[in-house]
């Protein structure tokens, strides 16, 4: 039994291995390869088709500090990602009628505003109205230290609610913590372990589990941010504070597992997935929709620390994905397209990572609003922590990265903007337009 055993384990390497040498799979390591390479991407990526990983690969430093590399079996902490989990478990303790959709948080909490009035299901799925407490400005004076639940209780008692349960979705991390001490409540244990116990154990995932202080002997990554010149290592969050709403570490080789044994009814029934993937007000119950084109992905994303976090699984194809982030200088969400175009051989081309050092008087010299007789929108040129951003009437902003002391561009969505004496002309998409300062 041994020597079979040996041979399948052999065999399954040298698929995947044969797998990554595809044309499209290199051209996803060399996608990848480009954005480590200008500092802009640390983390790890996996693609599972149906039940055999494909492609697995890590990038950059797990300890930057003692060039410790990053390695397929690196954990990552994976922020949000934890919400599916949580969600799992509560279908699961539905399934066992432990629980139903309609139970009103009062029978556990009734301190919370409107406690009467918000179900399990507002819990799921941010109908609930009960205030995000991450959004607080006080969040961060708290985040590194051990919180107690009783604690964090009284902080979510407290902001009480900003608006009527049903009424609307806005995504709130206080749900996925009330839903984790439900959980505790219900089964009598402390929710790290009855994720190991219900999920974890039950699919064999090797590299997830609840997070403590990072260990690098344990192969568990630090997060960085970039400052301008080196990678950064970022302060550790308690994980009492992120608890059932963000508290995991995992490897997107694991994460690829959980979302195929999760839509394949290995974790809940199939009834319950279809439950959970239902939207209201654009959001799922632990689960939302990203598209790729005509594909629609169901998953989720993270972000805690330094790290960031994207799982997905499309299940036309049985094809899941996951990225896993300790350094990101980039905006993850164009990197995961740049893999995905590269995988379904979409024409993608490599952005400009190119950057210069501008002075800071040539930046701020830049200031001001501009308007255009072609575009009925006016730009505001401001200087926000030595980045220039850009806002057009009634959208967000984005940042202007220098290619020189007069070029810059918005690489994301083909932007090119050259200053010259109270004006500049911005192209983008064969198109350009002169902008005059007010």
């Amino acid at each position: 039994m041994k020597k079979y055993f040996f041979i399948l384990l052999t065999l399954s390497a040298a698929l995947t291995t044969y797998a990554q040498n595809e044309p499209k799979f290199q051209k996803i390591d060399s996608v990848l390869n480009y954005f480590t390479a200008n500092d802009k991407f640390m983390g790890s990526v996996t693609i599972r088709e149906k039940d055999m990983v494909v492609f697995e690969k890590a990038y950059g430093y797990a300890d930057v500090e003692n060039k410790v590399k990053a390695n397929v079996d690196t954990k990552y902490k994976i922020g949000s990602i934890t919400k599916m989990f949580t969600s799992a478990i509560i279908f699961q303790l539905i399934e066992e009628k432990k629980l139903t959709l309609d139970t009103k948080l009062a029978e556990y909490f009734p301190q919370i505003k409107n406690a009467d009035s918000i179900s399990i299901k507002n819990l799921l799925n941010h109908s609930s109205g009960i205030y995000n407490f991450t959004n607080d400005s006080l969040f961060m004076d708290y985040a590194e230290i051990p919180q107690t639940r009783k604690a964090m209780l009284q902080r979510i008692t407290d902001y009480g609610s900003v608006f009527n349960p049903n009424e609307k979705a806005d995504y709130s991390n206080s749900n996925y913590l009330l839903l984790g001490y439900i959980i505790e409540d219900i089964t009598k244990k402390r929710y790290k372990d009855v994720v190991a116990e219900r999920i974890i154990k039950k699919i064999n995932l090797k590299n997830t589990y609840y997070y403590g202080k990072i260990n690098p002997k344990r192969n568990e990554a630090y997060s960085y941010s970039f400052d301008g010149t080196a990678w950064e290592k970022q302060e550790e969050w308690h994980e009492s504070v992120a608890f059932a709403a963000g508290a995991l570490q995992s490897t997107p080789t694991d994460l690829t597992k959980f979302i195929r044994a999760l839509f394949e009814g290995a974790i809940i029934k199939k009834e319950s997935l279809e439950e959970m993937k239902m939207m209201d007000f654009g959001y799922g119950k632990g689960i939302f929709i990203f598209p790729f084109g005509e594909r629609r992905f169901y998953g989720h994303d993270g972000s805690i620390e330094g790290f960031a976090s994207i799982l997905g699984y499309y299940p036309k194809d049985e094809m899941s994905i996951a990225m896993t982030i300790n350094g990101e200088n980039y905006d993850s969400n164009q990197i995961l397209i740049g893999v995905l175009s590269s995988y379904y051989k979409v024409p993608y081309r490599l952005p400009n990572l190119k950057t210069a050092q501008v002075a800071t008087e040539i930046l701020k010299s830049y200031e001001g609003i501009y308007a255009s007789p072609t575009i009925p929108l006016k730009i505001t040129i401001k200087l926000e922590d030595n980045q220039l951003m850009a806002q057009a009437t009634g959208q967000g902003s984005f940042p202007l990265n220098p290619l020189s002391d007069t070029e810059f561009n918005f690489e994301p969505a083909g932007i090119t903007v050259n200053f010259k004496e109270n004006g500049f002309t911005i192209h983008q998409g064969g198109t350009v337009n002169v902008f005059t300062r007010e």
